[in-house]
């Protein structure tokens, strides 16, 4: 029998999530101005609280995270030049061949060997032949959404930084799950950031935040950016409103981030050979199941008959995703329910 629709349990990404009344009235009180003319003052604040954070001089405040994405290849790349992108990298699957159409560049893939590209993957996608295109940025995402919120390690990072030094590239690190990695890893913000010239983070993932994202780098760098972010149209006026929704996120939600790790071991430990199926075990908040027939399809289907929310992900795979707003109680009883929908049991 399928569930009532108010009872549906939505586990289809952490970007699903409403603002709480907390956030809400954070949001409705700001303090505001034209952030485009004279400043926003809630704007502003965020600003300085990310790039400290993050141990970068200066950061700026986006509508999203592809634009932040975008704008960092814009900073960090000339047109007729290479970029160095994990070839199953949000850039890359996600972001409308962006990095063609607005800085013309071509995306060099790099194939992982494991499911996050390393230093030696890195080495092997860089050219030999004296022709060649000129290499000029690599991207790490971290976590990798694809990869199911996998985190790659500071010394992996740190790595990769090494390969990109000597062959003179610039380092942009797509951050929009960074403060998972820095949860799941204890390792600081700053010490991930540091091994990128410009970072990305998120505030509309595992902060619950409605809309927003920032890019932080050096002071010169991120000051070339506000004309570039205002070129892309995302330069905004009274920000500070979404933007205090942003920052309620980053004081109030980074040490629950924990709590989501944890309900998606639960979910995944639950339902991993249920009907067949296989769970790539989460660094994280992300849960990739792998199914034994390619009828990803049915499976979304019956999921949500028994009022769950999942993600298609490719024709063998789903994918669900823990947040603040399904909390440890709610997704043990969606465990349930995709026991039931995956044994065919109604």
């Amino acid at each position: 029998m399928s569930a009532p629709a108010e009872r549906l349990i939505d586990l289809r990404s952490d970007t699903v999530t409403r603002p709480t009344a907390a956030m809400r009235r954070a949001m409705a009180d700001a303090d505001v101005g034209d952030d485009v003319l004279e400043g926003d003052p809630t704007t502003g604040l965020l600003e300085a609280v990310v790039a400290e954070m993050l141990g970068k001089e200066r950061a700026l405040f986006f509508p999203t995270g592809t634009m932040a994405n975008q704008a960092a290849i814009w900073l960090l790349s000339r047109p007729g030049t290479d970029i160095l992108v994990d070839g199953d990298a949000h850039i890359v699957t996600s972001e409308m061949s962006a990095a063609a159409a607005f800085s013309g560049v071509q995306v060099r893939v790099v194939r992982a060997a494991g499911k996050v590209m390393n230093a030696a993957d890195v080495t092997v996608a860089l050219p030999t032949a004296g022709d060649a295109p000129e290499q000029v940025l690599l991207c790490i995402e971290n976590t990798h959404n694809s990869a199911g919120g996998a985190v790659t390690t500071l010394d992996a990072v740190r790595a990769m930084r090494e390969v990109a030094d000597r062959a003179g590239l610039a380092v942009h690190l797509d951050g929009a799950r960074l403060w998972n990695a820095s949860a799941a890893t204890g390792t600081s913000l700053a010490d991930f950031a540091a091994c990128a010239d410009t970072v990305m983070v998120s505030f509309s993932k595992g902060l619950g935040a409605p809309v927003g994202a920032a890019l932080a780098g050096p002071a010169d760098v991120i000051a070339r950016a506000v004309r570039v972010r205002r070129r892309l149209g995302g330069g905004m006026r009274q920000s500070g409103i979404i933007a205090a929704g942003a920052l309620h996120g980053v004081r109030h939600h980074l040490s629950r981030l924990v709590d989501d790790h944890a309900s998606a071991r639960y979910l995944a430990q639950a339902i991993d050979g249920v009907g067949g199926v296989r769970v790539v075990q989460p660094d994280t908040n992300i849960v990739m199941i792998d199914l034994p027939t390619p009828n990803a399809t049915a499976v979304v289907a019956r999921a949500r008959a028994h009022g769950v929310l999942i993600s298609h992900w490719h024709a063998s795979r789903v994918r669900a995703v823990t947040h603040l707003d399904a909390p440890a109680e709610v997704v043990a009883d969606a465990a349930q329910r995709l026991i039931r929908a995956l044994s065919g049991n109604s």
